[in-house]
């Protein structure tokens, strides 16, 4: 995991890196079977292909894995800047390489194209999404804080 785990054992460091592969996976998938879907109706086709969904959500797995264990996280990161940026690309060409050799879209260039953008794109959100979270999480915790110290449980 990318961030300092202070206190945790080693079954708790694993399960808590696992809890976030469950997450990532989840919403990523979501995304991108909501642009399947999307692709799918509007060619005016209402069946989706179950391969392809497992298809997706086994490379979803496999991706969360090694943005966790070999690009450190970097959607969950305090900045998003130019390795963020590459690293996102990058992580969007394994999954468009992969949209095209399983033929998701077809092979149609344009839907595949509106696929990478896609992908950066739910990379960003994501990024924003822990971002957010981060933040209001401190500020419960500051609260949590002060209104321990009001009960006069910390001296300062």
């Amino acid at each position: 995991m990318s961030k300092k785990d202070n206190g945790l054992t080693g079954l708790e460091r694993y399960l808590l890196e696992e809890i976030g592969v469950e997450f990532k996976a989840c919403i990523y998938f979501f995304c991108y079977l909501f642009y399947y879907s999307m692709y799918k109706l509007i060619g005016g086709c209402t069946d989706a292909s179950i391969i392809y969904m497992a298809e997706m959500i086994f490379l979803t797995y496999g991706m969360c894995y090694l943005q966790i264990y070999l690009m450190n996280g970097f959607d969950e990161g305090e900045e998003f800047r130019l390795k963020e940026l590459l690293l996102s690309m990058v992580c969007g060409l394994i999954y468009t390489t992969a949209s095209w050799f399983f033929g998701w879209f077809d092979k149609n260039v344009p839907v595949t194209i509106g696929f990478f953008l896609f992908v950066v794109f739910a990379y960003i959100c994501g990024f924003l999404v822990y971002k957010i979270r981060r933040t209001l999480e401190s500020k419960a915790l500051n609260e949590d804080l002060q209104a321990f110290k009001e009960r006069g449980h910390i001296n300062e």
